[in-house]
């Protein structure tokens, strides 16, 4: 038995995670209408066996107007809702991992194309769309956006409890709502983004009142034993944004409201943000939100190596640790950590020979044989 952090088991409601990895969402631009494709089937089944306890599965819109890109993934139809419950059938074969699904609207940041594809502005001639937010205030470099009008809010309010309703349907195991990065949910938050002089701008307590009325809403349709969490940025990162003070008093709402964990990350409103990158950089908004509110935390950004993650664990900074950029490229990285730090991970039975355990045992058979 291993004494690891990382490899403890964690209970959230009625979800019990065999370990305190975590996939984090990672958007492919690879949907077609937001209809998952054998891209998703491949990408999600890949990640189902690495050995983490939580695939979060990418960023997935409640409209078509709340995608990133033209290619991003959604969840507003019943073609939609059939794709990725085959992808997540799929996962339960033949994986290990709790799945949890991320639901967004892009706000004022949609209608551009894919990374690779410069992710520049998409005009409706070009299969783009108008897009929405607090305030016609554009992202820096976009066209405004049109504000939107107490019954837009209801209309949005409306499309993430039906997504989440499809969610629950599918089977998830967790679901995340994401109110990071400058999308429509932080646009709310932040001063950056938001002028709106009615009930839902100017003071903190106003910006919060529509990203938590939809929390509200979406944790009254999801079922009362599994988790829900959110990921925010945590600050700005920008002179008059939004702070950590701010976090953490949202985060002590959420807490009220029945959130189970907050996932800090943070930036994303403005291009004149200055972040001062480097390993585990974001953990401390993690810890401060942790340590403040009492609600669980999961740290994320530039977590790479299994020891810092474990340390980060160990000092009680965060609850869970994600993984993005770095389990797309070695998604056997839960497998490498628990070799490290002498802890088992899921292994599918298909690959079981490969373990280490495995290749010492043949290689002193191998001996004695010979």
């Amino acid at each position: 038995m291993t004494s690891s952090h990382l490899f403890s088991p964690l209970r959230l409601r009625d979800l019990s995670l065999a370990n305190r990895i975590v996939v984090s969402p990672m958007a492919q631009y690879s949907a077609e209408d937001g209809v998952a494709t054998d891209w998703h089937l491949m990408h999600m089944g890949n990640l189902a066996v690495s050995g983490a306890g939580l695939v979060i599965i990418e960023a997935t819109s409640i409209s078509p107007e709340a995608r990133v890109s033209p290619y991003c993934l959604g969840l507003w139809g019943d073609a939609h809702e059939r794709a990725l419950g085959r992808a997540i059938a799929f996962c339960r074969r033949h994986g290990g991992a709790s799945l949890g699904i991320q639901l967004m609207h892009a706000g004022r940041k949609g209608s551009v194309s894919a990374p690779w594809q410069g992710q520049s502005e998409l005009k409706p001639a070009a299969g783009g769309w108008e897009t929405v937010s607090p305030s016609d205030l554009p992202y820096p470099g976009r066209s405004a956006p049109r504000a939107l009008s107490r019954d837009d809010l209801s209309a949005v309010r409306a499309a993430y409890v039906a997504a989440a309703e499809r969610a629950g349907r599918i089977g998830f195991d967790l679901l995340e709502i994401h109110n990071a990065h400058g999308y429509l949910l932080h646009s709310f938050l932040s001063p950056l983004s938001n002028a709106r002089t009615d009930a839902y701008g100017g003071t903190l307590e106003n910006r919060m009142r529509f990203p938590l009325d939809v929390f509200d809403a979406v944790r009254a349709v999801w079922p009362a034993g599994k988790p829900i969490g959110v990921r925010l940025s945590a600050t700005d990162w920008a002179e008059g944004g939004w702070t950590i003070e701010d976090s953490v008093v949202f985060a002590a709402a959420l807490k009220a409201r029945g959130c189970d964990y907050v996932t800090a990350s943070s930036g994303g409103s403005s291009d004149a943000q200055k972040i001062p990158v480097g390993p585990g950089y974001q953990l401390p908004f993690a810890a401060r939100i942790r340590r403040e509110t009492g609600i669980a935390t999961m740290g994320v950004g530039m977590i790479t190596e299994p020891d810092q993650a474990e340390q980060a664990l160990a000092e009680a900074q965060v609850d869970l640790v994600a993984l993005g950029r770095a389990m797309m490229y070695q998604p056997r990285w839960a497998w490498q950590a628990a070799e490290k730090l002498g802890a088992d991970a899921y292994f599918p039975p298909q690959y079981a020979r490969s373990h280490p355990s495995m290749r010492r045992r043949d290689f002193l058979r191998a001996t004695r044989d010979a």
